[in-house]
């Protein structure tokens, strides 16, 4: 299993990209040398969100725009009136090729009525400290990190298997009182005693009497299945490839979509021509691809996404990006790892541009980690020449299905995070539009279904507790009597737990850096990470 290897840098104030305040963005940060995908999934349920390898953490009670994380539960999603606009909008442009007349340009204001999810202003990268992070060899560290593991683990072993003082006098005791005890095995109860009789008699057995209270309902399978030789009509399924255009496309098949077409849609009978079929369902111009970020498929097509990223932020944001070294800092590099479990989804763990090709031109790319729970958008580019198309939007609902085909393979990947729900910034309110959304307390770390009560109390103060349950308290919480256990870099070959280090050394100047670091992370993640301290 991988090893989180990370080095605190602390308390960060910056400039504000969403009330264009001078230095009144607060927050902590950390430089992630590399996370593993568990340790990542548990960071942004404590509201931490990463830049590529810049890990960053909102200090919500003091900061001028307090961001909340925000997921929803794609598998409760349900399609918006919006949502289904634009996919039928998507769909007819993918059929004819025409842009619809009257369609406008420009997104909508992002406090409006019909908002269109992730058209608006796109989460804001956030500006990167000055400090740089130690130079490690990280292969070697994680190695260093897996074999002081295994030590302790071995010198606990062996410390709960040598014998105590007075255990032998126990043990003997516990031999001689189970000598006795076995000697007179309890006595069955009257009721039991008639029972086992009378189903003597019946001539079965109590267990099989058991298995026969409840019948069992029917599944999917039994109701798929319940086909006979007598039926009137036989049902028969055939898996046609969409590239076999022999198969695909007959008249039979044209028929039946134009009938289909006309019936439902009421469309246009002159226009559901076999070429208009073909093109929307059988050679769609559309093409989604899945790239891993430290595979040879992002590097062949790195100048392709580098110059949409550059048209959108020269268009959008107004941002043009330095060069493509910027490019790659901000969205290709990644503490993750691609990781492939026999037990997770096909395509893997780690982070990935997911890019949208409309025939071989490169349109949008959504930049996501897939992690054991969630898939999380990290950011989303797309070609402000198709924006009639409500790219964002569309990207949203693609991840969407994306997390709900996971889970039928990973049942406990069923989560989409959206990043950061910003209510102080009208602009930015966009992604609680999504359905099935909630909102992480910031102090217990518990999830809140985002209501309009909760609406009303943003409203109201910025900054919310959200968890309405004053006892609640954070289950992960870092205290000073876990410190023993963090696990501590000091140079290229030491890898120490705090305790062993403090009784090698006496007191420690980093004490307190640590601790804040640790309630930070939580004691999940203080325990598991690497920290990194070669000051």
């Amino acid at each position: 299993m991988s090893v989180s290897i990370v080095q605190y840098f602390g308390e960060q104030n910056s400039k504000c990209g969403y009330c264009s305040g001078t230095n009144c963005s607060r927050s902590h940060g950390m430089h992630a040398y590399r996370l593993s995908c568990d340790d990542y999934q548990e960071l942004i349920d404590r509201g931490w969100r990463r830049c590529g390898n810049y890990c960053y953490k909102p200090q919500n009670d003091v900061t001028c725009c307090p961001c909340y994380t925000i997921k929803s539960d794609a598998l409760e999603f349900k399609l918006s009136k919006s949502n289904k606009r634009i996919l039928r909008r998507m769909n007819k442009f993918l059929r004819d090729g025409k842009r619809e007349t009257g369609e406008s340009q420009t997104s909508k204001n992002g406090d409006g009525g019909d908002v269109e999810i992730g058209d608006n202003a796109s989460e804001l990268q956030p500006q990167l400290p000055d400090k740089k992070p130690s130079v490690i060899d990280v292969d070697h560290v994680e190695n260093l990190a897996q074999s002081r593991a295994a030590q302790e683990k071995m010198i606990k072993t062996i410390e709960t298997l040598e014998p105590k003082p007075g255990d032998d006098d126990q043990s003997a005791s516990s031999n001689s009182s189970n000598k006795f005890s076995n000697s007179n095995p309890p006595r069955k109860k009257a009721k039991q005693m008639r029972l086992e009789r009378r189903q003597a008699k019946l001539g079965t057995s109590l267990e099989q009497s058991q298995t026969k209270k409840m019948p069992q309902e029917k599944s999917l399978r039994d109701f798929l299945s319940a086909a006979s030789e007598t039926d009137k009509y036989k049902l028969k399924i055939v898996l046609v490839a969409a590239s076999d255009i022999q198969r695909s496309c007959t008249d039979a098949v044209h028929a039946l979509y134009r009938k289909y077409q006309i019936v439902i849609h009421n469309d246009n009978p002159a226009r559901l021509t076999l070429a208009s079929m073909q093109r929307f369902l059988v050679k769609s111009p559309l093409k989604l691809t899945l790239v891993p970020v430290h595979g040879a498929e992002f590097e062949r097509t790195l100048s392709q996404s580098y110059k949409l990223y550059e048209k959108y932020q020269i268009a959008i944001h107004n941002d043009p990006p330095k060069n493509q070294e910027a490019y790659k800092e901000h969205l290709k590099f990644s503490p993750m790892k691609h990781q492939k479990n026999e037990d997770g989804p096909e395509m893997g763990y780690g982070s990935f541009h997911q890019q949208y090709w409309l025939n071989d031109k490169l349109i949008a790319v959504g930049v996501i980690d897939i992690l054991p729970g969630s898939v999380s958008s990290v950011y989303f580019f797309y070609d402000p020449d198709y924006s009639f198309l409500s790219l964002g939007t569309y990207g949203s609902l693609r991840e969407i299905d994306l997390v709900q085909t996971i889970a039928k393979r990973v049942p406990a990947l069923k989560y989409y995070y959206m990043g950061f729900y910003i209510h102080s910034c009208p602009k930015m309110r966009y992604k609680g539009k999504l359905s099935a959304s909630y909102l992480l307390c910031p102090e217990t770390y518990v999830w809140l279904p985002l209501t309009d009560d909760i609406r009303n109390k943003l409203d109201a103060k910025k900054y919310q507790r959200l968890n309405p349950a004053a006892t609640d308290k954070d289950v992960n919480e870092f205290l000073n009597q876990h410190l023993n256990d963090v696990q501590l870099l000091l140079d290229a070959r030491t890898c120490i737990t705090y305790q062993r280090f403090i009784q090698m050394v006496g007191g420690f100047g980093e004490r307190e850096s640590i601790i804040e670091y640790c309630k930070l992370v939580g004691k999940v993640c203080a325990h598991r990470m690497v920290y990194v301290n070669m000051s």
